[in-house]
């Protein structure tokens, strides 16, 4: 008796190299999956302006970053003598305002620079339920622990959605030719809206990603909700909190995602990598000195192999590892 509903993935025409630069922008899920990438050094942005939830933060962020826009002190507001930016992360704020505009036009150049090399972006979206700054009425895409009385929340309605991304949707094809965008709805449920308020926030989400596949740019998706919630759906898939994905189920959906994603040549090359790295955890303890030194040969051997592979990788840190390990007497 078969106790799961599987189903399969297309395959990506598209695959993921080593050479291919990939960005991903959303939730904490976008993250989780951009994480693997970097476990394997591969050519990876997450988040440049830190974690983002609903559609409309998520494409204020791309804003920043197609515009190329500056921000200045009138941008940013002061908290209690903290300074911040309701368009990004606290790990952005700062009581010094000229070094929270440094730290966010920093990010945003750099986040421009990959993205015009980028050969895929991952847009995942969280809620459709966004909070305004009542002051201007502005959409926020952090409260930065501000009082929630001084902000208002709305559900986004699916044509809101789908109007403002054809228009994202139009400009990055415009900057970007090559860049190929993929849509996903984190399996994460926002449970402070309840049961019922989290699965419209999530409907919504799904329709108007269903709209904007039609677009001419060809958008793609992956179904990282649906496995969660229909192939793995059991509860001792999920952290403890049960609403979180456990790490086997993240290794799981990954696993689904390199399937989908990434080349052959890349899946290997970043088992290869993860070897190397994993291995900076060996402590040889009272292992005999020969033994150890035969060991970091051996590492250092994988590096080189791995590192005329993959040209410009950057091993440094395992390199200095083993290699004072061989040292070592």
């Amino acid at each position: 008796m078969e106790l799961r509903t599987t189903f399969s993935i297309e395959e990506s025409a598209e695959k993921i190299s080593y050479n291919d630069p990939v960005m991903f922008i959303g939730s904490c899920f976008a993250g989780g999956m951009g994480k693997q990438m970097e476990a394997g050094r591969m050519p990876v942005m997450i988040n440049p302006s830190g974690t983002v939830y609903n559609p409309v933060s998520v494409a204020n962020t791309l804003d920043t970053i197609t515009q190329e826009r500056k921000y200045t002190v009138d941008d940013l507001y002061n908290h209690n003598g903290t300074w911040l930016s309701f368009n990004h992360y606290t790990d952005f704020s700062s009581d010094d305002p000229d070094i929270v505009i440094s730290r966010i036009n920093k990010a945003a150049g750099e986040a421009f620079r990959f993205l015009s090399g980028a050969a895929f972006l991952f847009i995942t979206f969280g809620t459709a339920r966004v909070y305004r700054w009542k002051p201007s009425g502005r959409i926020v895409s952090n409260c930065h622990k501000i009082p929630a009385s001084a902000f208002s929340n709305e559900l986004l309605r699916v044509s809101d959605i789908v109007s403002l991304w054809t228009g994202m949707l139009d400009r990055l094809r415009s900057l970007f030719p090559r860049l190929r965008v993929i849509f996903t709805v984190s399996p994460v449920r926002h449970w402070k809206d309840g049961a019922h308020g989290n699965q419209v926030s999530k409907s919504v989400l799904f329709l108007a990603i269903e709209e904007l596949l039609g677009h001419s740019c060809t958008p793609g998706y992956f179904p990282a909700y649906e496995l969660l919630m229909d192939d793995l759906r059991d509860y001792r898939f999920y952290d403890d909190d049960m609403l979180n994905p456990s790490s086997s189920a993240v290794r799981y959906i990954w696993q689904k995602f390199s399937d989908c994603y990434l080349d052959a040549s890349a899946a290997e090359l970043r088992n290869e990598v993860l070897k190397i790295t994993r291995a900076l955890g060996h402590r040889p303890g009272s292992t005999p000195a020969g033994r150890k030194k035969e060991f970091a040969k051996g590492m250092l051997e994988k590096i080189r192999v791995v590192e005329n592979k993959i040209p410009g990788i950057d091993m440094q840190k395992e390199r200095s590892y083993f290699q004072k390990l061989a040292e070592d007497r």
